[in-house]
C-alpha cells in the first residue's frame, strides 16, 4: 500500500467540490433515495462533465458519484447485484475518463500534477436516505457495518481508483469498521476517512472528534483523516483538535455555509466563492493540507480556492 498523496510532495492538495448539488444546478432531479447515484443510471455523461469542470477549476482530486451507491439501495430499485456492481465501477470510470481527457490537453498539464480519483464510500446512513448519516445511531454491530461496506468497496476497487474516500462518517464505530475491513481484507487499498461533525468538537453521533481521530492512528491505510459536510464555522477548531490527536495528513471539505430549510426544501444565505477561499486560510493554518468543498460548493468555489492555495495563479504549483 502506498500513499497516493505523496505525488504532490509538500504542496497543498485541492479537493473537488459538491457533486449532487452541482448536478441539481445543471438540471438533474435528485429527489430520489439514490441521490446522485441516480444520475449514473440516467445521465452518466453529465457526471463526467462535472468532474472535468472541477479539474479545469484546479482540483487535484475527483471524488466519484458513488456516495449513495450501495447494493441494498440499488436492489430497492429493482437493480440486481451484477448491474449494481457495474454502476459502481462506472462511477470510477467516469472520473478516470474526465481526468484522462483533462490530462491529454498539454495546456492543462502546465504546473500541475496528474490528478487522482477517489472512490466515494458514503456511510451506512446514506443508504437509509433518512438523514442517519448526520446522527450515526444505527443500532448495528461493527461486524454488520463491515458486512455492509465489504461488497461495494470490492466493486469500487475493481475499477482501479487511486484511493477510497470514506466520507461523512458520523460515528467512531463505523470509522473503525472501515479501517479494520481495509486492513484485514483490502491490504493494498489506501483511503481517507472523513467525519461529519455537529459542532466545534464532536462527531454527529456525539463522540469527540479527537478521540475518533486518535483511534485511527494505528491504521496505516488511513493515509488522511479529517472533516467534511460540516458548517465552515466549525472547521478550524475541529482541525486543531485533529492535529493534536494524530500525525496523519489532515483534510477538510466543508459545505458552503448556506443553511437548509427542510420545510421549504430550499437553501438560504449567500455563498461567495471568494469568501469560501478566504475561510480556507484558517483551515490551512489549522493544519489541513487537503482542502475542498462539500454540499453546495461549485467549480467557482474550487477555482477561488485553488487560486489562493497555488499563489493566486489558479493552476500553478503551490
Amino acid at each position: 500500500m502506498r500513499d497516493p498523496f505523496t505525488v504532490f510532495g509538500s504542496s497543498p492538495v485541492v479537493l473537488d467540490g459538491a457533486m449532487a448539488s452541482e448536478l441539481e444546478r445543471r438540471g438533474c432531479d435528485l429527489n430520489d433515495a439514490l441521490w446522485s447515484a441516480r444520475v449514473l443510471i440516467e445521465q452518466p455523461q453529465l457526471i463526467r462533465d462535472v468532474h472535468y469542470d472541477y479539474f479545469l477549476a484546479g482540483a487535484d482530486v475527483a471524488t466519484t458519484a458513488s456516495y449513495q451507491a450501495s447494493f441494498p439501495g440499488f436492489a430497492r430499485r429493482g437493480i440486481d447485484a451484477g448491474e449494481a456492481a457495474r454502476l459502481m465501477r462506472l462511477s470510477v470510470e467516469l472520473a478516470q475518463a474526465a481526468r484522462d481527457a483533462f490530462w491529454a490537453d498539454e495546456h492543462n498539464r502546465v504546473g500541475r500534477t496528474r490528478p487522482l480519483v477517489a472512490a466515494s464510500v458514503g456511510p451506512y446512513g446514506a443508504m437509509l436516505a433518512d438523514g442517519s448519516e448526520y446522527r450515526g445511531h444505527y443500532g448495528l454491530s461493527e461486524q454488520q457495518l463491515v458486512d455492509f461496506h465489504r461488497p461495494r468497496i470490492a466493486a469500487l476497487l475493481a475499477a482501479g481508483p487511486d484511493l477510497l474516500a470514506c466520507e461523512t462518517i458520523p460515528c467512531q464505530q463505523e470509522a473503525l469498521a472501515l479501517a479494520r475491513l481495509l486492513r484485514d481484507e483490502f491490504p493494498q487499498a489506501a483511503a481517507w476517512i472523513s467525519f461529519s461533525c455537529r459542532d466545534d468538537a464532536n462527531l454527529s453521533e456525539g463522540t469527540p472528534l479527537a478521540d475518533a481521530i486518535a483511534a485511527l492512528q494505528p491504521f496505516a491505510q488511513a493515509v488522511a483523516v479529517g472533516v467534511n459536510c460540516t458548517a465552515p464555522r466549525h472547521i478550524a477548531p475541529l482541525l486543531q483538535a485533529a492535529a493534536q490527536a494524530s500525525g496523519k495528513r489532515l483534510l477538510t471539505y466543508p459545505n458552503s455555509g448556506e443553511t437548509y430549510d427542510p420545510v421549504s426544501k430550499t437553501w438560504h444565505d449567500s455563498n461567495e466563492p471568494q469568501a469560501f477561499a478566504d475561510a480556507a486560510r484558517q483551515w490551512r493554518a489549522a493544519g489541513a493540507s487537503c482542502i475542498g468543498g462539500c454540499c453546495r460548493t461549485t467549480p467557482d468555489d474550487i477555482r477561488a480556492l485553488a487560486a489562493w492555495l497555488r499563489g493566486s495563479r489558479g493552476q500553478g504549483t503551490a
